[in-house]
């Protein structure tokens, strides 16, 4: 599967999401992951599986509504997360996208294509392992300087996250809170964040497609104690905390800030 495919997917969810009638924030009750189904995260859903299928290939997928559903077999793992901000798309905030990811094996080190859409303004993000990111045909490069001009958070338990974290916000010159994790990290890919830090657990599918897509663009990515996340194994179930940065000299600065103590290179590499 290629990244021209998932593009064309794409465009049929940018067209089909935005054409949705006031309905989309229409409750279908919870999904696979415990979350609540709208019906715009069923419709989205619907669109990529149906693509999946079409190709042919024998495919294993993991989504957040449908849980695992196994093509011709199964085969390889394609994570999607149909709506990333679900919340923000039925609640009329104009902050929402799909994200695909595919893993030729069951760990997140094993993802080797991303795609990511904004659904709002169209703009594509999408990488394949060793090949570099791009946004709209333009290779991406994250923050390379170690300011923290703008800095991006998820708190799902705000009284417990927000201390956590809050050393690191109160370095930044800006600090913002979107409800996007895939967003949040795909504009950090672009160079428009410096970090992003979700102290709670997170599911694979909420990171999956930013995680190649941050590594690709030259950022750092890893668990809020800085250790490497590639050996998880993929999966509906939330499974880790984030630390992203755009370099290695930031997300040093960001791990000393966090966890009140030098941080071990060897960590982050």
């Amino acid at each position: 599967m290629k990244i021209h495919f998932l593009k064309e997917t794409g465009k049929r969810l940018f067209r089909e999401i935005r054409s949705l009638s006031e309905k989309a924030g229409e409750s279908l009750g919870r999904g696979a992951s415990g979350d609540i189904t709208y019906k715009i995260d069923k419709l989205a859903e619907e669109i990529i599986i149906s693509a999946l299928e079409s190709t042919g290939e024998p495919l294993t997928i993991i989504s957040e509504e449908i849980g695992i559903k196994e093509i011709k077999g199964g085969g390889k793992i394609v994570l999607i997360d149909p709506i990333d901000g679900s919340r923000n798309a039925v609640s009329g905030i104009p902050f929402y996208c799909s994200s695909i990811a595919i893993a030729d094996g069951d760990k997140i080190g094993d993802i080797e294509i991303a795609y990511i859409i904004n659904l709002i303004n169209g703009d594509e993000f999408y990488a394949e392992k060793g090949n570099g990111a791009f946004m709209n045909n333009n290779m991406l490069k994250s923050q390379m300087d170690d300011t923290f001009y703008t800095i991006a958070y998820e708190a799902q338990s705000p009284s417990r996250d927000l201390k956590t974290i809050f050393p690191l916000l109160s370095e930044a010159r800006k600090v913002r809170c979107f409800g996007s994790t895939a967003l949040d990290l795909v504009y950090l890919a672009a160079g428009s964040l410096s970090v992003f830090a979700n102290p709670s657990l997170s599911r694979c599918i909420d990171f999956a497609g930013g995680w190649l897509i941050v590594r690709e663009s030259g950022g750092v990515f890893t668990d809020i104690k800085g250790e490497s996340i590639e050996n998880i194994r993929v999966g509906i179930e939330k499974s880790t905390s984030l630390l992203v940065s755009g370099n290695i000299l930031l997300h040093r600065k960001a791990l000393n800030l966090i966890n009140h103590k030098k941080a071990d290179a060897a960590l982050i590499t």
